[in-house]
C-alpha cells in the first residue's frame, strides 16, 4: 500500500488492470519422484493460491494466484464456466460471479469443485479420475464439521487423493514468521488476522490454538470497499457507473491508511492546506467532446452571434414582406379614393362595401395609417442595411383582422428579450477536473471500520475491543505471554499505520508499565501459503505422522475427522447418542397401580470427565 505522503496536486489515474489467463504448467518429474509432492492450496475467500511443496528451487514459489470467483450463465455448460484469471474484467460479469464462500466458510461445493479442476489442470495433472498427490488445504478457524465433511468427501470421493491435511491460514503465517525469526517452539501469542470477509482473534498457547476463546469480527476488506463505494457515489452522483468495486479495492490497497489517532487525524483534514496536500485526485477517463450544456465561453459567444444574425435576416424578410403587403393595400385604397374624386359614386360605394367600410372618412383614416406604416417600414429597411451587426428585435405582429381591412402595426420587440453580450468574464469549464474524484477523508474512514464497525451500522465490537475481551478470559500471567507476541497477518491488515494504531490501542488497554510486542507478517497476504508449504516439507505425508488424514482414516472415522497439528483447528467430535428402542409390552402385567395404568420409569446416568469438556449421557428406558 502507498505511503501517506503525497505531492501537492497529485493527479493519479486508475490502473484498471486486467488479468491475463494463467499458463498451463507441465508436471515436473521432481513432483513424482521419489514420492508425489504435496499440492499446497490456500483457499482464501478473496484469492486462491496454489503451488507445489517441493524442495526444488523452480517449484518452491507460488505458481497460481487468482480471484476465488466463477462466472457461468444460467443454463450454460460446465466447460463454459470462467474461473479466476480467465475473467479479464470482473465488472461486466459481476452479476454472474459466484463464490464458494459464505463469509469465510465454504458452502458452495459445486463452485469449489470447479476451483479444484482449475488448479489441477493448470498444474499439469492430467490423470483421469484421480489426483495422486497429497493436498494441504487451508480452512476457516473453527470450521464447522459439516463443511469439513463435505470437503473431505469431495477430495477423497471425487479426486481420490491419498492424503489431506487441513490448517488455518493465520496459524500457517504465524509459524512461518516465527521460523524466519528463529524462534524455537512452543510458541505462545495472539494472532490478529483480517481477510476479505471477516477478521479473527486467534490465541495460541504452547503451539496450540485455543479454539474456545477464538473470536470473529464480521468486518473486513469487502465491507471497507463497499463503504468506500457508497461514500464516493454519494459524493459524486454524476459518476455512479465509474465508481466500481474493482476501483474501490484499488483505492483501498494503494491509497488508504490507518490513522493512529482517528479524531486527531480528522481534525487535520479541516485545514485547507492539509487537504490540498493530502487529497488524492483520481482521474477518470473522459471524452474530449463536450456534452450537451457544457460549452466554453467562446463557443457560447459564437452561438449567440449566429442566433443574432439569423434573427436579423428573419426580421429583414418579414419587414420586406409586410411592406410589400401594405403597399399593395395602400394602392388599392388609393384607387378607391380616385373613384370618389372622379365622381364615380356607384363604383365607389360598391368598393366600400367590398372593403367593409361605411364612409369616405373611414377610408381616409385607413389610408393615413397605411401611409405612415409604409414610411416607417422603409426607414427601418434603410436603417438595418446601413448599420451592420446591430441587434434587431423580433417584431411580434398580430394577424390582420378581416373586418378592419388593414393590419395594425406593432412596435419592435424589446432588446432585453434577446441574450445580451456580457462584459463579465465567463468561467471556463474544465472537463478533466469534472472527471476527477477527490479522495480525502475517505482514505482513513474506510479502514477505520475495522476498529469502529458502528460507522457502517454494524452492532458489534471492533477488533481491539474484541482483543480486550479475549485477553480478559485469561490469567494475568497468560495475558503477559500472549501480548508479548501480537502477530498481524491477512490481506486487510496491510494499511500503512496499522501496526502503530494497534500498539497505541494496546498501550491504552494494558496496565501501566506492562510490556507487549506487535509484529507484522513479512508478506501478510502470501505468508499463509508459504507457511503451509514449509509445514508440508517438514512433515511429509504418512500414516503415523500427525496432521495427515488418509483415505483409511476417512472411511473409518468419517469425513469430519481432523488430524491435529501445530497449525490446525482443534478436533471436537460430536457424540450423538442413539436412542435405545423400547421393548414390546409383555402379556403379563407384574405391577399395576390403583388406577390400573402402567408406570414408566426413566433413569438417566451422567458422567463428567474432569479432564475433558465432553459430557456423555446414557439413557435407558425401562417399561414395566
Amino acid at each position: 500500500m502507498a505511503a501517506q505522503d503525497a505531492p501537492v496536486c497529485q493527479i493519479i489515474s486508475f490502473h484498471d488492470s486486467k488479468t491475463s489467463p494463467d499458463p498451463y504448467f507441465e508436471l515436473s518429474p521432481q513432483c513424482l519422484n521419489p514420492t508425489p509432492a504435496p499440492i499446497v492450496i490456500d483457499n482464501g475467500s478473496f484469492q486462491t493460491r496454489a503451488g507445489w511443496a517441493a524442495s526444488a528451487a523452480e517449484l518452491s514459489s507460488l505458481l497460481l494466484q487468482f480471484r476465488s470467483v466463477a462466472a457461468r450463465s444460467r443454463g450454460a455448460a460446465r466447460s463454459e464456466t470462467q474461473i479466476g484469471n480467465d475473467i479479464p474484467n470482473l465488472e461486466p460479469l459481476r452479476w454472474l460471479l459466484k463464490s464458494q464462500f459464505d463469509r469465510n466458510v465454504v458452502v458452495n461445493f459445486e463452485i469449489q469443485e470447479l476451483i479444484f479442476d482449475y488448479i489441477f489442470t493448470h498444474l499439469g495433472i492430467n490423470s483421469e479420475g484421480s489426483v495422486k498427490h497429497p493436498i494441504v488445504l487451508t480452512e476457516a478457524p473453527c470450521n464447522p464439521l459439516h463443511c469439513r465433511q463435505m470437503m473431505s468427501e469431495l477430495l477423497f470421493e471425487c479426486y481420490s487423493v491419498p492424503y489431506v491435511s487441513y490448517g488455518v491460514d493465520g496459524l500457517y503465517s504465524f509459524y512461518h514468521n516465527n521460523a524466519q525469526r528463529k524462534q524455537q517452539p512452543p510458541h505462545t501469542g495472539i494472532i490478529l488476522s483480517s481477510g476479505y470477509h471477516c477478521s479473527h482473534i486467534l490465541p495460541v498457547i504452547n503451539s496450540r490454538l485455543d479454539a474456545v476463546n477464538c473470536k470473529r469480527v464480521n468486518v473486513a476488506g469487502s465491507q471497507a470497499s463497499s463503504y468506500l463505494q457508497r461514500l464516493l457515489q454519494l459524493k459524486y452522483p454524476g459518476h455512479l457507473s465509474s465508481i466500481t468495486l474493482s476501483r474501490m479495492e484499488e483505492l483501498l490497497h494503494e491509497h488508504s491508511y490507518t490513522a493512529v489517532d482517528y479524531h486527531e487525524e480528522m481534525e487535520k483534514w479541516r485545514s485547507p492546506e492539509f487537504y490540498e496536500r493530502e487529497v488524492h485526485r483520481m482521474q477518470l477517463s473522459f471524452s474530449g467532446k463536450l456534452p450537451t450544456g457544457c460549452v466554453t465561453a467562446e463557443e457560447r459567444q459564437e452561438r449567440r452571434a449566429q442566433q443574432l444574425r439569423r434573427l436579423q435576416e428573419i426580421n429583414a424578410r418579414r419587414r420586406e414582406e409586410r411592406l410589400q403587403q401594405d403597399q399593395e393595400r395602400l394602392d388599392r385604397l388609393l384607387a378607391v379614393q380616385e373613384l370618389w374624386e372622379d365622381g364615380l359614386l356607384d363604383q365607389f360605394h360598391r368598393s366600400l362595401v367590398e372593403l367593409n367600410m361605411d364612409s369616405a372618412e373611414e377610408l381616409q383614416s385607413y389610408i393615413k395609417k397605411l401611409q405612415l406604416a409604409v414610411e416607417q417600414g422603409r426607414q427601418k429597411l434603410l436603417h438595418s442595411d446601413g448599420v451592420e451587426g446591430k441587434t434587431e428585435g423580433l417584431e411580434f405582429e398580430q394577424p390582420m383582422d378581416e373586418g378592419d381591412g388593414v393590419a395594425l402595426m406593432d412596435s419592435d420587440f424589446f432588446e432585453d428579450m434577446l441574450p445580451q453580450k456580457s462584459n463579465m468574464a465567463q468561467p471556463s469549464f474544465n472537463m478533466a477536473e469534472y472527471h476527477q474524484l477527490f479522495v480525502g477523508t475517505e482514505r482513513l474512514r474506510c479502514p477505520e471500520i475495522l476498529f469502529q464497525p458502528s460507522l457502517i451500522g454494524e452492532e458489534q465490537m471492533g477488533l481491539m475491543e474484541t482483543l480486550q475481551y479475549v485477553l480478559a478470559r485469561y490469567t494475568p500471567e497468560q495475558q503477559e505471554a500472549l501480548v508479548s507476541n501480537v502477530f498481524l497477518t491477512g490481506g486487510n491488515i496491510q494499511y500503512p499505520g496499522m501496526k502503530e494504531r494497534i500498539e497505541r490501542e494496546l498501550l491504552a488497554m494494558r496496565p501501566f508499565q506492562s510490556h507487549f510486542k506487535v509484529t507484522m507478517a513479512s508478506r501478510p497476504a502470501l505468508d499463509a501459503w508459504y507457511g503451509a508449504r514449509d509445514w508440508a516439507l517438514e512433515h511429509p505425508p504418512g500414516e503415523a505422522l500427525e496432521g495427515w488424514i488418509s483415505r483409511q482414516d476417512y472411511e473409518e472415522k468419517g469425513g469430519e475427522y481432523l488430524s491435529e497439528h501445530c497449525a490446525s483447528n482443534i478436533f471436537i467430535p460430536m457424540k450423538i447418542a442413539k436412542p435405545v428402542p423400547a421393548r414390546s409390552a409383555e402379556p403379563s402385567v407384574t405391577a399395576q397401580t390403583s388406577t390400573g395404568a402402567s408406570a414408566a420409569i426413566t433413569t438417566v446416568t451422567s458422567s463428567l470427565d474432569p479432564s475433558s469438556a465432553s459430557l456423555s449421557a446414557d439413557v435407558t428406558m425401562v417399561t414395566s
